[in-house]
This record gives C-alpha cells, sequence and structure tokens, in this order.
C-alpha cells in the first residue's frame, strides 16, 4: 500500500500566485482604506492598513452629494453604457448570424470590408465625426455618443465566429420545419451563443464606462458629463485631498466590479465554448 504525500510543486505555485495576486490588489486595497481617512492620515508612514480615525461617511458624502455631484454622473454613465451595449449587442448579434449563416452573393467581399474598416484608427475619423454631428445636431448628446459606440467591428467579427461554430443541421432542420431566418436566429441560433454574446456585452459595458476620448470630443455640457470626464474635473479641482479623490475613485470602478462578478459564469462559459466549437 502507497501512499502519496502533497504535490509540493502545485503547492509553491499556489502560493506564489497568491502572494501575486495580493501584490496586485495592494495598490485597490491601499485606495479603499484611504477612501475611508481623514486626509491627515492618508499619507501617515508606516501605512496604516486599518484607520485610526474613520472618515469614509463625510467623504463619500462630499462626492456623492458635494459641489460636484456624483449621483449626476453616475446616472449618465449608466444610461449611455446600458444603451450603447444594448444596442451593439443586437446589431453585432444580427450582422454576425447574417454573415455566418445566409448565403448571399459577395457576402464574403462585404464581410472583408467591415474589416477593412476596423484597420481604420478612430483618432483619424474624429475631425469627419465631429463635424458631421455638429451638422445633423447630435453634438453634445447622449444620443450621439450612443450611436459612436453602438456599431462594433470587433463584436461583429467575434461573434461571428462563434455563430460559425453551430453545425448547419440545426439550421436546415428549422428551415424543413418552416422557420424564416427571424425565427432561427431568435429561438434557435442566439441560445447557443448565448455566453458569448454575454461576454462581449460586459466588455462593451466595461469600454463605454471608461471611454474617455469621445465625451471629451462629443460633450460640452457639465450635465451630460460621464463618470471618466467626471473624474478628471473632480481631480483638478480637488488635487489636495487624496481621500477625496480615491473615494471618487472607489465609487467609478465599484460598478465594473459588480458588472464582472455577476457576469464572470457567463465569460468562463464564452472561453469554454470557443475552445471547444466546430
Amino acid at each position: 500500500m502507497t501512499t502519496t504525500g502533497p504535490d509540493w510543486r502545485r503547492l509553491v505555485i499556489t502560493a506564489v500566485m497568491l502572494a501575486v495576486s495580493i501584490l496586485f490588489l495592494m495598490p485597490f486595497i491601499w485606495m479603499l482604506v484611504t477612501s475611508f481617512k481623514i486626509e491627515k492620515d492618508v499619507f501617515v508612514y508606516p501605512i496604516q492598513w486599518i484607520p485610526r480615525k474613520w472618515n469614509a461617511v463625510a467623504n463619500y458624502k462630499e462626492v456623492w452629494f458635494g459641489d460636484y455631484p456624483f449621483y449626476l454622473y453616475y446616472w449618465n454613465s449608466i444610461k449611455v453604457s446600458v444603451l450603447t451595449t444594448l444596442i451593439s449587442c443586437t446589431a453585432s448579434a444580427l450582422a454576425a448570424y447574417g454573415f455566418s449563416k445566409i448565403q448571399f452573393a459577395a457576402g464574403r467581399w462585404l464581410f472583408m470590408i467591415v474589416l477593412v474598416t476596423y484597420m481604420i484608427p478612430g483618432q483619424a475619423i474624429l475631425i469627419p465625426q465631429f463635424i458631421l454631428y455638429r451638422n445633423i445636431g447630435l453634438f453634445d448628446s447622449h444620443f450621439g455618443l450612443i450611436i459612436l459606440g453602438s456599431f462594433s467591428v470587433l463584436g461583429t467579427f467575434m461573434l461571428r465566429q462563434f455563430f460559425m461554430g453551430i453545425h448547419q443541421e440545426f439550421i436546415e432542420s428549422a428551415k424543413i420545419d418552416g422557420a424564416g431566418h427571424p425565427r432561427i436566429f431568435s429561438s434557435i441560433a442566439l441560445p447557443l451563443v448565448k455566453p458569448a454574446v454575454a461576454t462581449y456585452a460586459i466588455l462593451r459595458f466595461i469600454w463605454t464606462w471608461n471611454d474617455y476620448q469621445n465625451p471629451l470630443i462629443f460633450l460640452r455640457s457639465d450635465r451630460l458629463f460621464t463618470i471618466p470626464l467626471a473624474m478628471q474635473k473632480f481631480t483638478s479641482l480637488s488635487g489636495e485631498f487624496y481621500s477625496l479623490i480615491m473615494a471618487a475613485a472607489v465609487s467609478a470602478i465599484f460598478p465594473l466590479l459588480l458588472i464582472f462578478i455577476i457576469g464572470q459564469k457567463n465569460v468562463i462559459a464564452g472561453i469554454a465554448l470557443g475552445g471547444v466549437k466546430g
């Protein structure tokens, strides 16, 4: 009878990965702890990982309801990010299904043209976009900002790869039963690639929430600012109060952490689906 001892190699790797994880989390932990401190304790050495004097209520109250209220910019970012994500997922999924499962003349060439547009840097078309938006009345509006991020070549390409993994027999069987493409898309194809769509939705939400360039160029009114612009202005106005800046930073990233925690199972399922498709 043989006994198996502990797997020392795996234990060492686990310990190293744990140490690296803690190392990467330390800046976030410091930011979170600093947001609870009074200002004079922020740079006390050695670092106070547990504040001796808590000031969390006052700090977050100032950030959310002070002279530069974050609740307004939170609402702006939530509105823009959620609507952009919904429209982008819908448009990308429809386009991906069309390019992968509907055979039509010049379909491959049309898809190649779509991919070529991805090679054009976004900065190269900022001036034409700016002029166009001013002429058609979409400048300085959330609707214009939503339209900018609602159509993604990357999303179409990504989802097309997953739709191509659906066996053609499913589509043909549905056609024999009398289903058209709208019914096939909504009842058969889309449920099969749901993890991939959820993964893209999470990525699209994060990209839109963190977007700084488009709001900076296409928004002028303070009341329309999103979180990245609000953070920049709040930092410039409160540059000497690091406890307030850290409270604002924690508030800004909290929705992203929440979205990832809620959707991490779908992200893992999407990766697994990509690994076994076809």
